[in-house]
């Protein structure tokens, strides 16, 4: 049942879709809905934390590596469920020379002993199904892939205590029916619990409905030998 809804969340990023998407969610959405605007504030916090050897999860049009200035060198991973956004994020930064994966995150990394300095979830958890304890396998699989002073980081939209206003209130509304989102129980205390049980350096922070979040040195650290 999972699986359905997550492969529903993932299928609505069509071609038309992801030509709108970075005027409409990254324009419009984010600064009068979840009053969390792109370039002042979920930008600079994407560029604060991005490594040289870097994973994004969930990369929508590729936006935010294509705007972070990254260095040269920089090795990029792609991962999504959705192959049109893998395709649009990888023409964005086709100078970079990306890998690109098409994978459920809530299954482990088809990475094998990769690792990587940098990990990111921009816009990923408030679309997948359930509460943060159902979501958890996504933090699970993620800090096996990361290295001992690697970072995940991201934002998600929390749900519907963080007192939205009309304009949030009505794409909430619609987003959750239609399976787009489902983050309507999503509340700071449960992302914060679900990445303490997973990592001893964990930092959030909200601006306006969108919460921001680091986390580093894993609770458990996994082999990566057979």
């Amino acid at each position: 049942m999972q699986e359905r809804r997550i492969k529903k969340s993932a299928a609505i990023y069509t071609p038309l879709i992801l030509m709108l998407y970075d005027w409409w969610v990254l324009g419009i959405s984010n600064r009068f809905a979840w009053k969390c605007p792109t370039r002042s504030v979920l930008l600079p916090f994407f560029c604060r934390h991005v490594s040289v050897r870097h994973m994004d999860v969930g990369v929508g049009t590729g936006f935010y590596l294509a705007n972070a200035k990254l260095k040269s060198g920089t090795e990029v991973t792609l991962l999504d469920l959705n192959r049109n956004s893998l395709h649009a994020a990888q023409a964005r930064i086709r100078h970079m020379h990306p890998q690109s994966i098409q994978h459920d995150i809530m299954m482990p990394l088809p990475v094998g002993h990769r690792v990587f300095d940098s990990i990111s979830l921009f816009y990923l958890l408030h679309c997948l199904p359930g509460n943060f304890s159902e979501k958890e396998n996504v933090v699970i699989n993620i800090k096996r892939q990361l290295s001992p002073d690697g970072v995940l980081f991201g934002a998600t939209i929390l749900g519907e205590d963080a007192n939205h206003n009309r304009f949030g209130k009505k794409l909430m509304a619609l987003y959750n029916r239609k399976g787009i989102f489902g983050n309507q129980s999503d509340t700071m205390q449960g992302l914060r619990a679900m990445l303490e049980r997973n990592f001893r350096n964990v930092d959030i922070r909200q601006h306006g409905k969108v919460a921001l979040f680091t986390a580093r040195d894993a609770a458990v650290r996994y082999s990566h030998s057979k």
